[in-house]
C-alpha cells in the first residue's frame, strides 16, 4: 500500500510528464522527465521526511554536537531510576538547572584580641551598636594603660595618626565594664568644650547583659576633651569621667544619654584603660 506522500509524488509526476508522440525526441524526453522526477522526490522528501530518516538522523549526532532533548513527564516514573545522579527534574518540558547559592557568611569578629575587657559577648554586642562604618574594619589598640604607662596626654597623642570612631573600654575593680564611643583624633581645648556626634554612646556590662545608652536629644553634650579631663554627657552629672592621671574615675545619670550609673559606685578605681581604633590597614598593628 502506497503512503500519501507516495501517491501525491506520483500524481506529480505525472502531471509534469507528457509523453511526446515523436519518436525522435523520446530518449530526450524520457532523460528530462527522470531529471524532473529525481528533483520532486527531493523536494518531496525533505517536505515529507519518512520515518527512517527521521530515526536515522536521531542517531548521526556526535558527541560535543547540539542535540535537543525533551523532558520527561514528572508524572512517569522511571522504572530503573538512578539513585546516583545529579540530573535535575523539570515540568511542563522546562528544565530546572540546579544553582550552587553560596551561603553569605557573616563577619567574624576576632577575639584574639590584647584586651583586659574584651570578651565573646563583649565583642558581639559591639559589631552590632559600632557604626556601620567600622565594621569588618580591623581592630587596632591605640592606648593601654598597661602597655603604654598611666597618661592621659599619651593616650590623646596615639589618636592623631587615626580619623574616625574610636572606642574607650574601662572599668572598675569589682568587675563592671563600660566605656563610650569617641571620634579620632581625639582634640582637647583649653577650656570645657562638648565635641562628638549623635554616633557617639555610652555602655556598661554593670545590669547583667551589656547595656547600650545613646543620646536622648535633650542636648549635645556628648563628650569634653582636655588635658587632664575626659568625660562622657552632661545635664545632671557625666555619665563617665575620667581623670587626667587615668586612675579614678566617677559615673552618673546625665540626660545626655538618659542613663544610669555606669559602675558599680560614682566614684571608683579604674582598672585598666583601653582605646580602640578601626582600620582597613594593617600599619597600626603591634
Amino acid at each position: 500500500m502506497h503512503s500519501w506522500s507516495d501517491k501525491f509524488k506520483e500524481k506529480l509526476t505525472n502531471f509534469f510528464y507528457e509523453p511526446s508522440s515523436s519518436t525522435s525526441s523520446d530518449q530526450d524526453q524520457t532523460s528530462s522527465a527522470l531529471k524532473d522526477e529525481s528533483y520532486l522526490t527531493s523536494i518531496l522528501s525533505y517536505l515529507f521526511p519518512s520515518q527512517e530518516s527521521i530515526s536515522k538522523e536521531e542517531n548521526d549526532y556526535e558527541p560535543g554536537s547540539l542535540k535537543i532533548i525533551k523532558c520527561k513527564n514528572p508524572d512517569v516514573k522511571d522504572e530503573n531510576p538512578d539513585q546516583g545522579s545529579g540530573k535535575s527534574t523539570c515540568s511542563n518540558d522546562v528544565f530546572e538547572d540546579a544553582i550552587d547559592l553560596k551561603t553569605p557568611k557573616k563577619h567574624v569578629q576576632d577575639l584574639n584580641l590584647d584586651s583586659v575587657f574584651i570578651s565573646p559577648e563583649l565583642s558581639h554586642f559591639f559589631q552590632s551598636c559600632l557604626p556601620n562604618i567600622v565594621k569588618g574594619c580591623q581592630w587596632v589598640l591605640l592606648y593601654s594603660t598597661l602597655k603604654h604607662g598611666i597618661s592621659l596626654r599619651t593616650l590623646i597623642r596615639n589618636t592623631f595618626d587615626l580619623s574616625g570612631p574610636c572606642l574607650l573600654i574601662t572599668g572598675d575593680t569589682k568587675g563592671a565594664v563600660f566605656g563610650g564611643l569617641l571620634n579620632c583624633p581625639l582634640t582637647p581645648t583649653p577650656q570645657r568644650k562638648y565635641q562628638g556626634t549623635i554616633q557617639t554612646f555610652v555602655f556598661t556590662t554593670l545590669y547583667g547583659a551589656p547595656n547600650l545608652f545613646r543620646p536622648t536629644g535633650a542636648n549635645r553634650y556628648f563628650y569634653i576633651c582636655s588635658n587632664d579631663l575626659l568625660a562622657f554627657g552632661g545635664g545632671g552629672s557625666f555619665a563617665l569621667r575620667l581623670d587626667g592621671d587615668l586612675l579614678t574615675g566617677t559615673s552618673g545619670p546625665c540626660d545626655t544619654f538618659g542613663n544610669r550609673c555606669l559602675a558599680h559606685n560614682e566614684e571608683f578605681e579604674l582598672k585598666n584603660v583601653e582605646l580602640w581604633g578601626f582600620t582597613h590597614s594593617s600599619r597600626f598593628r603591634s
